[in-house]
């Protein structure tokens, strides 16, 4: 196969995209690009996941090969660099000629720099693509897409890109660029989703209605709409993912040992939270699942400060 992108304009209508792994973010690429009038493929190891697709319009593939067998774009959005790889050895011999690989997978800077070596071996003309958003921005079409690589892909896909996203920023012309990005930017997501969790416990530590540091915080320099977003659903114990904290767990590991010349003390103590989330069990549910790692232990009396003294007491 020869690596040279396709000549032919990706449009809607005209195109067909392969979508392979269909877990949330996936489902709701591929929902967003069949709406837009691509005609989509999907495959996925769990096969009933990607079968969902098919009331939607999508045709479900058996296997890797048979979804990209006449693609155009091949979308990957799978857990890690090794089911990437692994994924990517079955298709790769049957992608034809002139399709541009957009890897969205989330796999670290040595794992970008893995696919990048399997796609040039093919002969393939790969995009280092990852996305920033979760469920809500996916099924909204309002992902941000971090791309590096030859020009040249990344301006064949910018339908693509503009279907699943409101905005793209061009990284480099580095394979790996856009990971190593994406890594920095979750690193961010994993921090102040854990900060949010923290406050919200000292908040309720001082006998306080927690929603109070919300209150507090809004409309400040230091206020984020994502702290509302999180905190809220915090409170709510509303944890559906949105984004797996499993993922996000690997994602600050993976930041942790690529990164590794950075202090690391901030970012150990992020990971420990979401890893003892995910020690109780709640490695499936949305990253506010950290703030269980911040619960407030039941007082003997419930409502009644024990860090303050009676009225009238000494302070």
């Amino acid at each position: 196969m020869s690596q040279t992108t396709g000549t032919t304009a990706l449009a809607p209508g005209s195109s067909r995209v392969a979508v392979l792994g269909t877990g949330t973010m996936g489902t709701a690429m591929a929902r967003r690009l069949l709406g837009a009038g691509f005609a989509v493929t999907a495959w996925n190891r769990t096969a009933a996941r990607a079968e969902a697709l098919a009331d939607d319009g999508a045709r479900v593939a058996t296997d890797p090969a048979d979804a990209v067998r006449d693609a155009d774009v091949v979308l990957t959005m799978l857990f890690d660099a090794d089911a990437v790889l692994e994924t990517a050895s079955a298709f790769l011999p049957a992608l034809p000629d002139g399709a541009v690989w957009m890897q969205s997978s989330t796999t670290g800077v040595e794992g970008a720099h893995r696919i990048a070596r399997a796609a040039r071996d093919a002969g393939v003309a790969l995009v280092d693509a990852p996305v920033l958003g979760t469920l809500g921005p996916a099924e909204q079409g309002t992902l941000t897409v971090l791309a590096a690589g030859p020009g040249a892909p990344i301006d064949r896909l910018a339908p693509v890109f503009g279907v699943v996203g409101s905005r793209t920023v061009r990284v480099g012309d580095r394979h790996g660029d856009a990971s190593a990005l994406k890594l920095a930017v979750n690193v961010w997501l994993g921090t102040l989703t854990a900060a949010t969790a923290q406050s919200l416990a000292i908040t309720q530590a001082f006998d306080l209605d927690p929603d109070l540091f919300l209150t507090a915080i809004d409309g400040t320099p230091t206020d984020s709409p994502y702290a509302h977003v999180k905190g809220s659903a915090m409170l709510a114990d509303e944890r559906s993912p949105q984004f797996a904290l499993d993922g996000l767990r690997k994602d600050l590991e993976l930041a942790r040992t690529e990164a590794s010349e950075v202090r690391g003390d901030l970012l150990a103590a992020v990971l420990a939270a979401f890893d003892d989330a995910a020690e109780a069990g709640r490695g499936g549910e949305d990253i506010n699942a950290v703030s269980t790692a911040f619960d407030v232990p039941e007082r003997s009396t419930p409502g009644v400060s024990q860090r303050f003294p009676p009225e009238g007491g000494a302070p």
